[in-house]
């Protein structure tokens, strides 16, 4: 197989992640949210190899007809930002004033964030949050965090997309990346248990997921106060 047909089935791989936004989409809508939840860790799971795939066989040269960087971005939004606000709004959870706040915030945030050329650092995390709202979502679900909670959470990591603060990429980030990757991994696996089971109250699924969150979400800063944030 050539360079240019590889390089454009990369391309291709990756905008399955759309056919999945839309299938986690009509779940969300008719309030099958361990459905949607599964869709959206498809769409994870696709998101974070075709990156590697696609500099592996260098599709700006040999695919260039097709932009792999918007047509990711443009996935990510539905997938990361979209479509689970909706399910958090739609599903109670988050509903009323703190609901139409939340997506207020939300998604306008991201939209910006999205755009933003500072994203990325030199050692390839993320300056400030990046909009993993699929990620966040997905635990307020499965811990039934209150909406009080969740307004808080959602409105202080919306912030920090905006502030110099460092957030690993689980595949693009070196640094710690023999411990980042299985956890990354390893959220993707208690996240799809945790959808699976229905957000069964007490399974453990939920535990993994809050002792992989945590270290994804606080990763990067621990990284930027060992190293005096050399790389950011």
């Amino acid at each position: 197989m050539k360079n240019q047909t590889k390089a454009l089935a990369v391309h291709l791989f990756t905008a399955t992640g759309a056919v999945f936004a839309m299938l986690a989409m009509l779940a969300a809508v008719d309030a099958e949210y361990d459905m949607m939840f599964l869709w959206l860790v498809v769409a994870f799971f696709v998101d974070g190899i075709d990156g590697p795939l696609a500099r592996k066989y260098d599709v700006k040269t040999n695919a260039p007809e097709f932009d792999g960087v918007l047509l990711d971005l443009i996935i990510d939004y539905l997938t990361y930002v979209f479509i689970p606000v909706f399910a958090l709004f739609k599903s109670g959870l988050m509903d009323g004033w703190s609901g139409w706040l939340m997506m207020i915030i939300v998604t306008f945030t991201s939209a910006l964030y999205f755009c933003d050329t500072r994203m990325k650092t030199k050692d390839y995390s993320f300056s400030g949050f990046p909009g993993c709202w699929n990620m966040v979502v997905l635990v307020i679900f499965a811990l039934g965090i209150p909406w009080y909670i969740s307004l808080v959470l959602s409105t202080f990591l919306a912030i920090t997309m905006f502030v110099p603060v460092k957030f690993v990429h689980p595949v693009r980030t070196e640094r710690w990346r023999s411990v980042t990757l299985p956890m990354a991994l390893a959220w993707t696996f208690f996240a799809g248990w945790a959808a699976w089971v229905n957000f069964l109250p007490g399974s453990w699924a939920s535990w993994g997921l809050v002792v992989t969150s945590v270290y994804l979400l606080f990763a990067g800063a621990m990284q930027q106060v060992i190293y005096d944030g050399r790389d950011i």
